[in-house]
């Protein structure tokens, strides 16, 4: 009788093998001959038969050529950083330091306490329950160590002097990650966010002048709208009582995507809510892989699971419902003229006058990715930011007053412009602290593209460099014994006085990949939130958890539940 040995049942047999701990290769080759002496396919237990084997055979090659040149690649990184004094914990011969990752990141779990309601909290350090492996490696190597994930070799690093030369760098060798890149492709493709080099740069040259304070300054009275329209709807649930619970993030999802909406694409929330919520979904779903624990298999590669199908059903939805927006600009244009232009038409000119395009990307994916890009970042993050301010002032009514009281002086009838805005100091102080205890970007993450020299490190060529922003905002050594505790005093001299090294802090990332909406966001929050404690008193609701989970941002996992009163 024939018995068939399949590829596939080899490729499981290999991976069981790859995701032990601390396997050398060569045992792994060894136990692989045996599996192909052992299960190949023979005739009355005698004959072998060889296209089976050979099969087989030709796979266990490729496999092991792949992997062996990727080995030999992370070893050599390895190498030329700890010859310069960088250690790590040691890496298993397959899969890196992700078994141990994994590991400690279920340890973690199995001891983390419930869900803290709000009288219970009194710290916001969340880094050792999110990142617990980071944490156990920063006390075992200090603020910089390498790792590795397989086949790509990290660095780790919190040190100062790396880390104010990131911060100053204009170094293009310096990019985004291609691996993380990879991943996030459906939600941002090749778009701002996730390109390197001279793509990089013609991106910056268009997107950038939108977000200037000038461009800024016109945009005050529709964020006002906006947040008007916020405050009418929580009014109303208020109705005749004296006080209503509500949970805050969905409302200040729509407020953010409103603003971006109407900001950029001459649109509304309503009309691109479906786009919203696609995005949303999709960020769910490349969400539920952690991409610092989590590795791309050759078996992903080969077998496509069915969250696969429905991330690419997501990523082709979005992207013909942005077509159809601009589908319909162009429409619009044809019938009509005029000078001012937002943020898609600047995209949509570009992409139909500028020559020096790559030829992978066509104006259409050149469209649709940047638009993509604007539609996530531009209300996401400043939602989530602006749900931590009201939680933190929920837990701190002195601010509330103080806010209130500066409010009603600045801007007695209400109404906001870039010169009041700039006059509410209190507000100002307590975004900047929101922004350093709970940053919605985890990460500042680099690769390097050619050898890059920071601080006194030569970093090689092909190393992904991490940096955790919110182990940088908590640092005692920079930020004093209180760096933990929500003081938005510390910033009333500025940044250079709340901290020894203001390099290091950087909510909106670091160097020339800078946020470019950064100064939108500022104004958006400041507006969102004078409005709000101008017209209400709030605090937490006793059913209010505090578990900041990481979701490609940082943000309440079980959202923000207030209890709400007029003033």
């Amino acid at each position: 009788m024939i018995k068939i040995v399949s590829i596939s049942s080899f490729i499981t047999y290999f991976f069981s093998l790859y995701n032990t701990p601390k396997i050398t290769r060569g045992k792994i080759i060894r136990k692989l001959k045996f599996w192909i002496a052992m299960k190949g396919a023979v005739i009355s237990g005698f004959v072998p038969v060889f296209p089976a084997a050979i099969a087989v055979a030709v796979v266990a090659v490729l496999v092991h050529l792949y992997f062996n040149s990727a080995w030999r690649k992370t070893a050599e990184l390895r190498r030329k950083l700890r010859e310069q004094g960088v250690m790590g914990p040691p890496p298993s011969a397959l899969f890196g330091n992700l078994p141990e990752m994994k590991k400690i990141q279920l340890e973690a779990a199995a001891m983390a306490s419930p869900p803290r309601n709000a009288s219970a909290i009194v710290a916001h350090d969340y880094t050792s329950t999110l990142f617990p492996y980071f944490a156990k490696w920063r006390k075992q190597y200090g603020p910089l160590y390498t790792y590795s994930t397989g086949t790509q070799q990290h660095l780790y690093a919190t040190q100062v002097e790396i880390v104010k030369d990131l911060t100053l760098s204009n170094n293009l060798n310096l990019g985004k990650p291609l691996v993380i890149n990879k991943r996030s492709a459906p939600l941002f493709g090749h778009g701002i966010t996730t390109t390197n080099g001279s793509l990089w740069v013609l991106q910056r040259k268009i997107i950038a002048p939108e977000f200037f304070m000038d461009r800024v300054r016109g945009m005050v009275a529709l964020m006002a709208k906006a947040g008007s329209s916020l405050i009418e709807k929580w009014e109303a649930r208020i109705g005749d009582g004296s006080m209503v619970e509500i949970k805050v993030d969905e409302d200040l999802k729509e407020y953010s995507a409103d603003v971006i909406a109407r900001a950029c694409f001459g649109s509304s929330y309503e009309k691109g809510k479906e786009i919203f919520t696609k995005i949303r979904d999709l960020q769910k779903l490349l969400s539920e892989e952690n991409t610092l624990v989590g590795s791309v298999l050759l078996s992903n590669k080969i077998f496509k699971s069915s969250k696969h199908r429905r991330i690419k059903k997501l990523e082709k939805e979005i992207n013909s419902s942005i077509w159809e927006t601009v589908q319909q600009r162009r429409e619009q244009c044809s019938k009509t003229s005029s000078s001012d232009k937002d943020l898609l038409q600047l995209i949509m000119d570009a992409a139909m006058t500028e020559s020096s395009l790559p030829a992978k990307q066509s104006s259409k994916n050149f469209i649709v990715d940047n638009c993509k890009t604007m539609y996530f970042s531009g209300h996401e993050t400043t939602a989530i930011a602006a749900a931590w301010s009201l939680m933190l002032l929920a837990l701190h009514p002195d601010w509330q007053d103080r806010i209130h009281s500066e409010f009603a002086h600045t801007c007695p009838d209400g109404r906001f412009d870039i010169t009041s805005i700039s006059q509410l100091k209190s507000v100002s102080l307590v975004v900047q602290e929101t922004l350093r205890l709970y940053p919605p970007g985890a990460f500042v993450s680099r690769e390097t593209f050619e050898e890059v020299r920071l601080g006194n490190l030569i970093v090689p060529k092909g190393v992904c460099i991490w940096t955790l922003i919110a182990t940088l905002h908590r640092d005692i050594e920079i930020w004093g014994e209180d760096a933990n505790e929500f003081k938005p005093e510390r910033f009333a001299d500025g940044i250079s006085k709340a901290c020894k090294v203001p390099q290091l802090y950087i909510p909106f990332g670091a160097g020339q990949r800078l946020c470019l909406g950064k100064n939108f966001a500022l104004v958006e929050l400041k507006i969102i939130i004078s409005l709000i404690v101008s017209k209400f008193r709030f605090s937490l609701s006793p059913k209010y958890c505090h578990s900041p989970s990481y979701n490609m941002i940082v943000g309440p996992s079980n959202g923000v539940k207030i209890v709400l009163q007029r003033v």
